[in-house]
């Protein structure tokens, strides 16, 4: 079969989206479409691919940037008019070409290979991917002979009665031997009610020309949905979700109810861990084993070490190592670390700063932009006063140091270890390493001042 390379549609605007975004970098299952299509072919063993855009050519060429070579289709004129945009780009290649769409974000890398492994052993010139289909409305319909060959594929709109009444339909993915496809491109004609060059019609093209060709169908319909509007969407982001589920269980997690527990594709977590109901985790999260999250919790691109507790919590873009407890009403913002055992409470919020091992944070308290050492309290209401109004500034609490309740620390200022904050006290100087910090006024009680109010 050569070397195999992808050539990915995803040109079109998606009209029936009504979104200002191009189609396929709608996310599903925590990522863009065409980037699960992406990750499937190369997977599948692409050596390259080659993205066809179009609408927001932009914006697609930044997120397939690194990934994809691109080529505009700068008029959309059909799919056969896309797939000859990759001629240039693919002259001299004598291997095989996918064909894929960038908004089929269900595709597997396991459907593909099939495709290509079908493609090699019938020696065809191209190889259709079809899928049976409960209800083949809006599909293009696989025409075969008594023999199996494929004769044709008939859009909705081209087919006669009998035609439409097969239900095997074209799912807009194929596997072409490279110099043939784009010979039979030459030759398509937009001789049709839309006014298109077809892909389709290369099908005709090379059986008219002696050469096989082939169809490999799949028995999971689901993996070649293609996505033309929300309520579509919408399905695929649960069929998507189902499926991830599906295999964090196999693998070992406890998930206690499937259907209120939304788990992002590369998302990875750990054997033994409990997800409570309405958990949500989200990016490149990565859970290890022996925890419990949830619930009602929302991670995203954090990591958990094992044998931690995260419930009622929303963290993003930090790291909690082994046996960290957190929540409940916690917020854990962007570069925050949590060492082992640390122990956040409820209504805490923790930003871009280091919580040393055994440390504890029981309450209602706001921590930014701090490095703090093993072994630390921090009492009730304690805030690190962290901006000027102009510039944010750092804390630094040392090892085993005790801050009372209700303090403020007035940064840039440390704490130093093992010293201690009296409650109340608003700490604008450094404390030495077991000195005791107070920075209130003496309290002076004046008698009979209530009755004089009265």
């Amino acid at each position: 079969m050569g070397e195999l390379v992808a050539v990915i549609l995803a040109a079109g605007k998606g009209t029936r989206m009504k979104s200002a975004l191009p189609k396929v970098l709608h996310e599903v299952g925590g990522k863009p479409m065409v980037q699960h299509v992406l990750d499937a072919a190369r997977k599948a063993g692409c050596s390259r691919s080659v993205a066809i855009i179009g609408f927001g050519s932009e914006k697609v060429q930044t997120l397939l940037a690194g990934q994809a070579e691109t080529v505009l289709q700068e008029e959309q004129l059909g799919t056969g008019h896309a797939v000859l945009q990759a001629q240039g780009m693919l002259e001299g290649h004598r291997g095989s070409v996918l064909v894929l769409c960038g908004d089929t974000p269900l595709v597997t890398e396991e459907t593909l290979q099939q495709l290509c492994e079908a493609h090699a052993s019938a020696g065809a010139a191209a190889t259709v991917l079809t899928a049976v289909m409960p209800d083949p409305t809006g599909y293009g319909r696989v025409i075969r002979n008594a023999a199996g060959d494929v004769v044709k594929i008939v859009e909705q709109k081209d087919a006669n009665a009998d035609e439409l009444a097969v239900n095997e339909i074209n799912t807009g993915m194929y596997c072409f031997d490279s110099t043939s496809l784009f010979q039979a491109l030459q030759q398509v004609n937009c001789q049709n009610q839309q006014g298109e060059y077809y892909l389709t019609d290369v099908i005709g093209i090379l059986g008219g020309q002696g050469k096989r060709v082939w169809a490999y169908s799949t028995e999971d319909h689901e993996a070649t949905l293609g996505i033309n509007s929300r309520q579509q969407l919408a399905q695929a982001e649960k069929i998507l979700r189902r499926r991830k589920v599906n295999e964090l269980m196999v693998a070992g997690v406890t998930v206690m109810d499937p259907d209120s527990t939304f788990v992002d594709a590369d998302v990875s977590v750990g054997a033994d861990t409990v997800l409570y109901p309405f958990t949500w985790l989200e990016g490149k999260t990565i859970i290890g084993g022996n925890c419990t999250i949830g619930p009602n919790t929302r991670l995203t691109d954090v990591q958990v070490g094992e044998g931690s507790t995260v419930h009622f919590t929303y963290a993003h873009e930090c790291v909690l190592a082994e046996g960290v407890t957190v929540g409940p009403y916690v917020h854990l913002r962007p570069h925050t670390k949590l060492q082992a055992g640390v122990k956040v409470g409820n209504f805490v919020e923790v930003k871009n700063s280091v919580v040393g091992p055994g440390s504890k944070l029981p309450h209602l308290s706001y921590i930014g932009d701090t490095d703090m050492g093993g072994g630390v309290n921090i009492g009730c209401g304690t805030i690190t006063v962290n901006y000027d109004g102009k510039k944010k500034h750092r804390t630094t609490i040392e090892d085993e140091a005790f801050v009372g309740c209700n303090s403020n620390l007035v940064a840039p200022v440390t704490v130093g270890a093992g010293a201690y904050v009296a409650a109340g006290s608003t700490i604008t100087k450094d404390i030495p390493a077991s000195a005791l910090g107070v920075a209130r006024a003496r309290q002076a009680n004046i008698d009979g001042w209530a009755a004089k109010r009265k």
